[in-house]
């Protein structure tokens, strides 16, 4: 099958691809810039938690920021309502 302007269907199946892979790309990045900057500002200091959780967001990326924000953000609110 073609396109009225004699493009094949195909090829735009690379654009069809890219465009939702950059997308989700995008949404994760800014999710993860979140849960970096709430850790950084809300967290409380007390020990190394602040150090450590910042670091599991930074090296583990997208997957620390879920962690964080499944696990220790509940916690944290629950705890000192921030």
């Amino acid at each position: 099958m073609m396109l009225a302007d004699g493009t094949p269907y195909l090829a735009l199946l690379p654009f069809l691809i890219i465009i939702p892979v950059l997308f989700i790309g995008l949404a994760l990045m800014a999710f993860w810039i979140w849960m970096l900057v709430d850790c950084a500002t809300k967290e409380p200091s007390a020990g190394n938690d602040k150090v450590i959780w910042i670091l599991v967001i930074i090296f583990t990326h997208w997957i620390g920021a879920l962690i964080y924000y499944f696990v220790r953000r509940p916690e944290r609110k629950k705890l000192f309502g921030v």
